[in-house]
């Protein structure tokens, strides 16, 4: 059996020292660090998705403000409301639930949050700022992958990681920060030819395909650490985990990448409201 790479403890830790600024923060100014929340449209995944962030913003201390918009809203309209909430001294950072409906320009809606309140990392500022090695929100998910990859004590450096996916809020992140971190990275997509034998040669795997079971198991080199961001219907990932177990580790999913990337995302909304204070 290989051994798992769970991320709720980790996830807990990152809560809780974000719980304790947040507090001091509170009793600083007399108001709690706001993370607010945009939907577009009643997506069911989408609508779960956003009512955990908010349960969890509410339990580390933080206000939660939820911007419930109809499915036929424009990009215009979005990009408006986004730009108000950037413009509103009382909200610290800005998540747009995504995917949007497909007649709205994501990448315009993604833009007109104010790289200060970017504090789910979607923003090209923010890729540019992270990949240059600068102190800006990097995305959630990735962030939080590199996260469980230090609390595992596993070895980045000089290793060959290959992403699966090249979406620009998780696979491109992804790469950038092994990258920064000096791991030798392969980015694969639906263009690649041979991934199988791609896939064969890397010591870490960071499956963001989006496609349930998609990674093989025959892939996976015996030893090789397996970063599993994918959640698709039936609870389960983009690698097939139950012909993995010969990986040396490997997240579950539920309960690996997900729990940290929502502590990153409300880490990241209190460290932007102390920005804001000491600047």
């Amino acid at each position: 059996m290989t051994n798992l790479m769970p991320g709720t403890e980790l996830a807990r830790a990152i809560v809780q020292r974000a719980s304790e600024k947040a507090a001091d923060y509170t009793a600083r100014t007399g108001r709690k660090p706001c993370l607010a929340t945009v939907i577009v449209g009643d997506d069911p995944a989408s609508v779960t998705y956003v009512r955990m962030k908010q349960n969890r913003s509410h339990k580390a201390g933080l206000e939660s403000r939820h911007v419930a918009l109809p499915s036929e809203t424009t990009t215009e309209e979005l990009v408006a409301k986004i730009r108000e909430l950037s413009d509103d001294p009382e909200v610290h950072g800005i998540l747009l639930q995504h995917p949007v409906p497909g007649h709205i320009d994501e990448r315009a809606a993604f833009e007109a949050i104010a790289p200060h309140k970017d504090v789910d990392g979607v923003t090209m500022h923010s890729f540019a700022g992270m990949s240059f090695g600068h102190n800006e929100f990097v995305s959630c998910t990735p962030g939080g992958i590199i996260r469980l990859l230090d609390a595992y004590g596993v070895e980045i450096a000089g290793k060959h990681a290959v992403v699966i996916g090249r979406s620009p809020i998780l696979g491109k992140p992804a790469a950038m920060l092994l990258l920064a971190r000096d791991a030798t990275v392969t980015i694969c997509h639906s263009k690649t030819a041979d991934l199988p034998e791609i896939v064969r040669t890397a010591d870490i795997v960071v499956a963001a395909v989006g496609k349930a079971r998609f990674v093989q198991g025959e892939w996976i080199k015996p030893g090789a650490v397996v970063i599993d961001a994918g959640y698709n219907e039936g609870n389960v990932g983009d690698v097939d985990f139950d012909k993995a177990q010969h990986a040396g580790l490997i997240t579950p999913v539920p309960g690996g990448v997900g729990p940290t990337t929502i502590a990153v995302l409300l880490e990241q909304t209190v460290a932007a409201a102390w920005r804001e204070l000491d600047a």
